[in-house]
């Protein structure tokens, strides 16, 4: 299973499994998968529930209960986990999450372009503000980091390459996979792909997501 997951994340940038081992917990499957990682102390497993308010610096405290914009996990950290695993606790048709291949995007915005781009955060880490650069070549293919809402250009390059994005993520063509029936599990490369999440509907608020970050699969 591992290696054939591990395949499809590289060919494919993502591997949709459904109703796996849905009595199995997320850190056996996860780890059956690769090495994980805790991005906090303790918190190795994250819960998604819809909020319709929250703390203002997370996602549910500006976008509420409306769909998220596309981006990818962490962008604002140096070094942003290399895969992700979401995996359904309770989910609904209705509310799939959308996927955009970033390799398409680097394709249309141009990897000269991407490459010279420099970003920042908008809120200091740990007192500081590092510079990053959107797009960097890696042994394994690349590596892109997108966050609109956490995430400002720092350099002229920069914000032209955030107004391509922005154009490009408007008329690119992405994918919806619905994680609703216990043990859907998502593998995602967050290096390359971009990933939203849909509107909550009404009586859909008690949907529950868990995720786990991976420094490798195996």
């Amino acid at each position: 299973m591992a290696t054939l997951l591990k395949e499809e994340v590289s060919a494919h940038g993502y591997c949709f499994i459904e109703e796996l081992s849905p009595n199995s917990d997320s850190i056996s499957i996860a780890v059956e998968f690769g090495k994980t990682m805790s991005p906090w102390a303790g918190r190795l497993v994250q819960q998604l529930v819809p909020r319709a308010t929250s703390t203002l610096n997370t996602y549910s405290g500006l976008y509420g209960l409306n769909r998220f914009p596309f981006h990818t996990d962490l962008a604002h950290w140096r070094e942003p986990p290399r895969y992700l695993m979401l995996r359904c606790v309770k989910g609904y048709a209705s509310v799939p999450t959308l996927l955009l291949d970033g390799k398409i995007l680097v394709e249309r915005v141009t990897q000269n372009v991407l490459g010279r781009a420099i970003a920042k955060p908008r809120r200091p880490q740990n007192g500081l503000v590092p510079l990053l650069l959107l797009y960097q070549a890696t042994d394994s293919g690349f590596r892109l980091r997108w966050d609109e809402t956490f995430l400002e250009p720092a350099s002229s390059t920069g914000k032209i390459a955030f107004q391509k994005v922005l154009d490009g993520l408007a008329q690119i063509e992405h994918h919806a996979i619905s994680l609703q029936q216990p043990g859907d599990t998502i593998v995602l490369d967050n290096w390359r792909m971009l990933h939203a999440r849909s509107p909550i509907p009404s009586g859909c608020e008690d949907r529950e997501i868990e995720r786990i970050y991976l420094e490798s699969l195996n």
